[in-house]
């Protein structure tokens, strides 16, 4: 009895220890991810999420003019798979670290080759670029550490790093879309032969680019010659042939279109066909 008594306690130790060591607690800093799509290339941020907890952050707890690894615990990662323009600064695809120097009226960015360097063996003969960016003050606090996409736009967009009351914007831009859209549109119109998206998806291009119109025309009938249930496309076609100036035309496809949305159960597209129609009258 005494040596099963021992064993049972030994058994409560091991499983008090083993359950004990699984225990789940909430991360003083939350690691997270965010991503966007920034022209046809794919962006991915990884870091951690520090909070204010009542602390003066700038100045204080992150020293101006010193290293900082843009966040907590390890430094901060941008990632993606095809060249991409950071500040006007051409990048190889890949994955780097963020490092940040930041200032009262100017901030350092770093991007380092070296996706798991940490400050204590940062090693600046591996930064990939450098520059310089102004800091602007928010309206409000912000208690997390965030890293957010804005002004996202065909080619480009921002990456807002924002903490306290600061953020400090960064211009990141995919260069080759315009060159890969049409290197597509010139492999896959060949062979597109009675696929209406395809036509569709060119004829768009070429109509929100200034492209040629009478080509984005030429298209955009194709794709309703093949299908003439799509609301969305017909209205693509009002839309090119009102800047065409074939105000006939264009109220006459944005009439089907508007009948289509109707009955299909979308007021946006009925709204957006009616106050085109309005301005060809």
């Amino acid at each position: 009895m005494k040596k099963l008594s021992v064993l049972f306690c030994f058994l409560f130790v091991g499983i008090t220890q083993q359950t004990y060591g699984q225990l789940s607690t909430p991360a003083p800093s939350p690691y997270s991810t965010v991503s966007q799509v920034v022209g046809l290339t794919e962006v991915e941020i990884a870091y951690s999420r520090p909070a204010m907890k009542g602390r003066d952050i700038y100045g204080e707890l992150v020293p101006f003019g010193s290293l900082w690894r843009t966040g907590a615990n390890a430094a901060t990662k941008i990632s993606f798979p095809e060249p991409l323009s950071i500040e006007g600064k051409e990048l190889a695809a890949g994955e780097y670290s963020i490092f940040t120097i930041p200032g009262k009226g100017e901030w350092t960015l770093i991007l380092n080759k070296d996706a798991k360097v940490s400050v204590a063996n940062y090693d600046q003969s591996k930064d990939a670029v450098r520059f310089t960016v102004k800091p602007q003050k928010t309206k409000m606090d912000f208690e997390s550490f965030t890293i957010m996409f804005s002004d996202i736009k065909d080619n480009s967009a921002k990456i807002n790093i924002i903490w306290e009351n600061t953020l400090v914007p960064i211009s990141i831009t995919d260069p080759d879309v315009d060159q890969k859209v049409m290197a597509q549109i010139e492999e896959q119109i060949p062979t597109a032969g009675n696929n209406d998206n395809v036509y569709f998806a060119a004829a768009s291009y070429y109509f929100e680019n200034n492209k040629d119109l009478e080509q984005a025309v030429e298209w955009v009938d194709k794709a309703v010659e093949i299908n003439d249930e799509k609301y969305w496309v017909m209205h693509l076609q009002a839309k090119i042939h009102a800047k065409l100036n074939n105000k006939e035309k264009a109220i006459e496809a944005a009439e089907k279109s508007k009948a289509l949305a109707d009955k299909a159960g979308n007021p946006d597209y009925v709204k957006l066909n009616n106050q085109l129609i309005a301005t060809l009258k």
